[in-house]
């Protein structure tokens, strides 16, 4: 028997979701900061800047005071898209979960229970650019506690959004996810995610080279009606 149960949300897990989400989110900054210094615009920026103020000035203290100024202002590029994310997400959807996720059908949010704490959570919303409604499902904020990874969790909670997703007639379960998040983009693949696209958050993600990857994921019944209407058309 599994360690942990896959269930809906409550207004309770709140405080757990929200820890979990935030410790989500700062956890990527050492990746970032790492991802960013071999950027060979940051190495030229690095090597060539106290270089240059020190032939100018002819005062090392002075250069490595710059470098010192340097480094922290790439920690807080590095830091930034991450905070940014976090703070517009709990302004938005995850403002109110329960008035987000399930005020309407078509949507859900779940949570993994293990030991009576939340270890793991995802979330569903229907895309609305589509006219037509169940084109769409978005996969949001996949998130699994950092001591209880390795149990597949998150797969579970991945399998949770496409069973719903079949379940509701969704023809594709879609999502975004950071190029830096190695092991959420192995797992997508594995199962049975395509890559899609690519594109930059804003700015500042453009600005450090940090693209988010765009997945989808085409339900079995979506690809039978395709098949079948292709094969009517013959």
């Amino acid at each position: 028997m599994a360690p942990y149960h896959i269930r809906k949300y409550r207004e309770s897990d709140r405080k757990w979701v929200v820890a979990l989400f935030s410790e989500g989110m700062t956890e990527h900054i050492p990746t970032a900061f790492r991802h960013i210094l071999k950027l060979p615009r940051t190495l030229v920026l690095l090597l060539g800047g106290p270089f240059a103020l020190f032939v100018v000035s002819g005062s090392w203290v002075l250069a490595l005071v710059a470098s010192l100024g340097l480094l922290a202002a790439l920690r807080f590029l590095a830091k930034y898209p991450w905070i940014q994310f976090k703070v517009m997400s709990l302004h938005t959807d995850m403002s109110d979960i329960s008035e987000s996720y399930f005020s309407q059908s078509g949507s859900c949010f779940w949570v993994a229970e293990s030991e009576g704490q939340v270890v793991g959570m995802v979330g569903a919303l229907p895309v609305k650019k589509h006219a037509v409604r169940k084109e769409q499902l978005e996969l949001l904020h996949l998130s699994v506690a950092s001591e209880h990874r390795g149990q597949g969790i998150a797969k579970a909670l991945v399998r949770a959004v496409l069973q719903f997703a079949r379940d509701q007639g969704y023809r594709e379960v879609v999502l975004s996810t950071s190029a830096l998040q190695y092991s959420a983009l192995a797992l997508y693949q594995r199962m049975g995610f395509q890559k899609t696209g690519q594109f930059f958050f804003s700015m500042m993600y453009r600005l450090v080279a940090l693209p988010s990857i765009q997945f989808t994921y085409r339900l079995p019944s979506a690809q039978v009606s395709e098949a079948l209407g292709q094969a009517g058309g013959l």
